[in-house]
């Protein structure tokens, strides 16, 4: 059975540099923002090219507390609509939502499965202050249009990169993406004292083993405030600024990231090569491959297929030992938990949703293998 995401065999390298970090943070007898934390928010946000990585403990955190921070500072208020992509993972309408802040879903751009910014100035009312762009299975959202819309308006941008780590980097692009701008935190956005939110679970792109996320940022009050709302509302200990939260990126997990962050952009480029690969070899009309115009956009979290008839798609590749996963069945209007939703009607999301099927993408997919999925899928 070809696995849709070998997890042991991705951390399998790092096994040895994993025992003796373990060793090592056991041995310092500080579990907690300690020196490994400190390490990996320097590191990433270098990376980033951004002035500060606040560590925190998953994705949907990250998110959350930019929205908390941005209230704090008195950019956002209890009410404000927020415009985000209907057909996101529900993790960031949840962000929205604990933050006292209202989704206003928009439709996403068929090809590339990212926010329409076509779509967005008619959804504009005077209650609403900021966007929240998804690259979704890691395909960078059009931010230079959605920059434009947002400086128009006056609106603040929020990025959600829980899938997108690296994207708009490659190891021969390295320099010059130092140079000029990070993976998503545009030099646009940072006029916009813009925030980008990152998810280390372990499937990620960057992933470490259990959870933890990030918030990059080039504004040193957001900055400032998210650091103490993450640690109890605390920035010197038992004096308290804020009503915080406990989250905090573990030590133990940011000592294991800081062994995979250097090889991120190799990574990246590898699942670049095998989506290269499918959409040229796939040759079968009742698939519909993503659109990618080969940039470094795109690093390939997933590579999402589209067909009529998935149920049977995915039956047959079960039959074929290729395992898939549907990202996702479900769109946020149609949950359970959002009956007030319910009866809202978004049809390229629900067409979407209905329809998409990734297949097996990661950097430690073989040659063979991808031969195999290959073949397969075109005798479908």
């Amino acid at each position: 059975m070809i696995s849709f995401l070998d997890l042991k065999k991705i951390n399998e390298p790092y096994e040895a540099a994993f025992q003796e970090k373990l060793k090592s943070v056991f041995h310092n007898g500080w579990y907690v923002l300690g020196k490994e934390t400190e390490t990996f928010e320097k590191a990433f946000a270098k990376y980033c090219n951004a002035e500060y990585c606040i560590g925190v403990g998953n994705g949907l955190d990250a998110l959350t507390l930019i929205f908390k921070a941005y209230i704090q500072l008195g950019k956002l208020r209890k009410g404000d609509e927020v415009i985000v992509p209907a057909n996101t993972y529900i993790a960031s309408v949840l962000a929205i939502l604990q933050a006292d802040l209202v989704p206003v879903l928009v439709e996403p751009k068929l090809e590339t499965y990212t926010l329409n910014p076509d779509l967005i100035s008619e959804k504009i009312t005077s209650k609403t202050k900021a966007i929240l762009a998804v690259h979704l299975y890691g395909q960078l959202a059009e931010m230079d249009q959605i920059n434009s819309i947002a400086r128009e308006n006056n609106l603040l941008i929020i990025e959600d990169a829980a899938q997108s780590h690296g994207a708009g980097r490659s190891l021969k692009s390295k320099v010059e993406s130092q140079n000029t701008q990070n993976n998503n935190l545009q030099s646009e956005n940072n006029n916009l004292h813009s925030a980008v939110a990152y998810s280390f679970y372990p499937g990620k792109n960057l992933g470490a083993l259990g959870d933890g996320g990030a918030i990059t940022t080039n504004d040193i009050a957001l900055a400032k405030v998210l650091f103490s709302l993450r640690n109890y509302g605390s920035e010197k200990k038992y004096y308290n600024e804020f009503i915080g939260v406990n989250s905090r990126l573990d030590e133990l997990q940011a000592a294991f990231l800081n062994l995979k962050l250097p090889n991120l952009d190799l990574d990246n480029d590898k699942r670049r090569v095998i989506a290269k690969r499918y959409l040229t070899e796939i040759k079968n009309g009742k698939i519909i491959l993503p659109v990618w115009d080969l940039s470094n956009d795109h690093v390939f979290h997933l590579f999402v297929i589209r067909t009529g008839n998935r149920e049977n798609l995915q039956e047959y590749l079960i039959l074929n030992n290729i395992q898939t996963v549907i990202h996702y069945p479900i769109p946020p209007h149609q949950q359970q938990a959002f009956p007030n939703w319910n009866q809202l009607s978004f049809p390229i999301t629900e067409k979407i949703h209905d329809e998409v099927l990734s297949l097996p993408m990661s950097p430690v997919l073989t040659e063979l293998e991808v031969d195999f999925i290959v073949e397969v899928l075109n005798k479908y």
